[in-house]
Parts: structure tokens; sequence; C-alpha cells
């Protein structure tokens, strides 16, 4: 098949992590089993642009990835060129997909797909989530979901979701979607390769026995709820990992302050490549009590390096994660704070659990399983338009 993935952002080796992450590593997957994979995407990196070639084809592990630039109205990733683009060659693909919502990208290829007949495949990548946007969502998102996103998946050949949670969340706005399919991401256990930690980073072994937050640094996430548990884990420190882009960090403080274990919490801000799996391998567990997490890709990264998790009832893999084995799900920070305290002071028992981890991270999430699990989706999809 020759396939089209459209995404706002596509640079695999900085530092964003998440959507980029997992579309990369399915598209990597798709191109190894011999597909034509390639990816519309921006060059947008922050504030700046990333240097790279606009508008010519760049080889990233096999797939061709076309950047484009946007100028203005960065926020929507604005970018003309790629509209005009994908209106000259969207006819030549047999699926387009489209990932994440909100987007200017996103709405053009959606568009352009309607208008050549080639079957569109949407991946909302855990923005569909109606109680979120109604209580801490700006206006202007809700209005797009009612007037340009409600159009844009109903119109779609098949949505795909990461966890039955993503599904029984975007069914809450009573749209008239298409066919769902629940395919997970994917994880490399290859990429968990031990690595010696930066000098910026060996300190972090006085630290031990620690539980490890790996993600953005933001309310979404639950921190509140990990502070609050650590009174209950007097063994146990914790290294929060992550960026802070929406100055939450300073919130994180004043909690820890105020629940005396200020002592106990230390951040290392971004972590990539060796020091990520260097700080997974040298962690007692890795703990995500999101209030929100359609998925959870580092429960997979931390399996994939032997380690178990620690999560709350709202992150999407939380079902695997009880029925697998491979760690605890913690509904309150009083049961947060005794898993915590449990892993940290039971080698065998955190040991064993890792190994079920990877286990399960072996059996259901290598990405070539996944991308498989993919391919079934495009062919649905294909035969649904004919």
């Amino acid at each position: 098949m020759k396939l089209l993935h459209v995404v706002a952002s596509y640079l695999p080796a900085t530092r964003y992590g998440g959507t980029i992450v997992s579309v990369h590593g399915l598209c990597a997957s798709l191109a190894a089993r011999g597909h034509d994979v390639h990816v519309f995407t921006t060059s947008v990196d922050g504030a700046a642009d990333s240097p790279v070639a606009h508008g010519q084809p760049v080889t990233l592990d096999g797939v061709t990835v076309w950047y484009f630039q946007s100028r203005f109205l960065r926020r929507l990733y604005y970018a003309p060129d790629l509209g005009r683009a994908l209106h000259r060659t969207i006819a030549n693909f047999d699926v387009v997909h489209s990932h994440a919502i909100y987007l200017w990208p996103l709405w053009a290829a959606a568009r352009a797909a309607r208008r050549a007949g080639v079957p569109h495949v949407v991946s909302p990548r855990g923005m569909l989530e109606k109680d979120l946007i109604e209580r801490r969502t700006a206006l202007w998102k809700s209005l797009l979901i009612g007037f340009v996103e409600k159009t844009r998946l109903e119109s779609a050949s098949a949505i795909h979701v990461t966890s039955r949670r993503e599904r029984e969340q975007a069914e809450a706005f009573g749209f008239s979607f298409p066919r769902f399919f629940e395919v997970p991401n994917g994880v490399s256990l290859l990429e968990a390769a031990r690595g010696d930690l930066s000098p910026a980073m060996a300190g972090l072994a006085q630290r031990r026995p620690f539980v490890l937050f790996l993600g953005r640094i933001t309310w979404k996430k639950g921190l509140d709820r990990l502070i609050a548990a650590l009174p209950l884990a007097p063994s146990a420190s914790l290294v929060i990992a992550g960026t802070d882009d929406e100055g939450y960090r300073r919130t994180v403080e004043d909690l820890a302050r105020a629940h005396e274990v200020s002592d106990r919490v230390s951040f290392t801000g971004e972590v990539l490549g060796a020091d990520k799996w260097a700080s997974i391998d040298m962690a007692s567990a890795v703990v995500l009590p999101s209030y929100s997490e359609n998925f959870g890709n580092v429960v997979l990264e931390a399996w994939a390096g032997s380690r178990p998790v620690i999560v709350s009832p709202e992150v999407g893999l939380a079902e695997v994660v009880a029925s697998s084995g491979g760690g605890w799900v913690a509904a309150t920070s009083k049961d947060l704070g005794r898993a915590i305290e449990l892993v940290v002071t039971d080698e065998r028992l955190r040991t064993r659990a890792g190994e079920l981890g990877r286990a399960e991270a072996a059996r259901r999430f290598a990405w070539g399983a996944v991308a498989a699990q993919m391919e079934e989706v495009y062919l649905s999809a294909m035969a649904s338009a004919s």
C-alpha cells in the first residue's frame, strides 16, 4: 500500500514525545513491512523551525517525510504549501491517516481526501475527552469540536483509538462516528538498551530508592496525587523528569512543601536517549497518576526496561497493567502511597512485576505486531470506500 500520514509536527529526535514518537514508530514499522509510507508535516519546533529541507523528501527509518513551513497562524500549524501538496498528490495514495485534532494540516487532509475519494483514517490521539474539554479547555476548542472536527470525524472512513477508554471518551460527544478500530501504540524493546548517565544526571543514583515520573509537568498528569501520596511512602524518593512548558513546577514544589516531602522530591528536567533509559533502569518503578491518559506510552517504556509501573485508573493501559501483573493500579493517593512503599521495599516483588511487564510488552505491543493490526484497519477503510 501507498500510505500518507499527516501530522502537525514530526521531529522524533527532539524533545517531543507522545503522538510524534507513536506516529514515527508506526510509520517506520509499516515501511519495514514493505509499504510505501509518506508523511506530510510542518517544520514547527516550538517558537522556531527545525533545520530541515522544505518541500523535499527526507528519509527517516525508511519513511519519506515532507516538511512544509508555517509562516503565520503557527498555533494552528497553518502551512499553505502543505495544502497545495495534498491537493496535487493525494489521489496517488491508497489511504490517508491523520493524527490528532484541532490543527489545520489535519483539516486540510480530510478535505483533500474527501474531494479525491481517498479513504481517510483519523486518530484523535487522546484529544477527544468531553469532560476534560469542558473542565479545562478554552472556548475556542469547544467551538472547533462542534463546527470543524465533528464534520471531519463523521466523514472519516474509520476512527483509530489506542484503548477502550479513548473510544468511550470519544463516544460521549454523541457524534455519528464511522467504525472504531482499537490498535495500541507500540514499543521497541531494543531501544531499552542500558546506557550510562550523562554527567548532569550522575547524581541520580544518590536518590535511590526512587520512583520515576517521566512526562510533561502539567496538572493533567496528576502530580498533586503523587505528592500527596509521598507521606505514605517514607522509604521512597520521587524523581520528576520532564519539561515544564506550563509553569506548573512551582505548584508541585508548593505542594511538596505543604506535605513536608520537599527533601524527597527532585526535578531533572527533560531526559532523552541514554539518560531516559538509564533513569528507568535506576528507578524502582515508573509512576503515572494521570487524571486523563488515553493510552500511556511511558508504561510500555517502563516495561521495555523491565520496570514495573504504578498508574491511576484513568490511564488507558490500566486494565492491561492489572491483568498482566506488570504493576499496580492506584485509585487514591492513599493507594498510590502504599503501592510506592511496597515497590521500593520489596525487591523480589518489583523484579517479578518488571519481568511480567516486559513479557506483556513483547507479546502485545511490539511495533511489528501493531503495524500488522493497522494494516487491517487500512484494508477495511479501503473496502468500505470501494
